[in-house]
């Protein structure tokens, strides 16, 4: 399986940006998928999440609203449109089978490279 992250950047605060997460090796139509984020200085924390169908979609608790995620199942590939963004959304964003998150976020080891998202003025 092998997960490639892209569209990061810098950003103005109050911008927007919009990440992709192409996949391969697996179906993003059959799994529960989510992105997961690492701050620096901060340990990694799930962002949001997307059942099989993608009929339901789980934001952590200020992400809502400003943060939509999407998929393309043709293209096997996930999406963040990020707005409104602030210095605090400043990280490297993965996208991940929802079933690692946890380990992911408790041993920090992340089975991509990630997209760095940067917000400065």
């Amino acid at each position: 399986v092998q997960f490639v992250e892209s569209g990061g950047g810098m950003v103005q605060p109050g911008g927007s940006l919009r990440l992709s997460c192409a996949v391969s090796g697996l179906s993003v139509g059959a799994y529960e998928m989510s992105w997961v984020r690492q701050a620096p200085g901060k340990g990694p924390e799930w962002v949001s999440g997307m059942n099989p169908s993608g009929s339901h979609t789980y934001y952590k608790d200020g992400m809502k609203g400003r943060f939509t995620m999407s998929k393309d199942n043709a293209k096997n590939t996930l999406y963040m449109q990020m707005s409104n963004v602030s210095a605090e959304d400043t990280a490297l964003y993965y996208c991940a089978k929802s079933s690692d998150v946890a380990t992911m976020v408790r041993t920090a080891h992340f089975l991509s490279r990630g997209t760095q998202v940067t917000v400065a003025s």
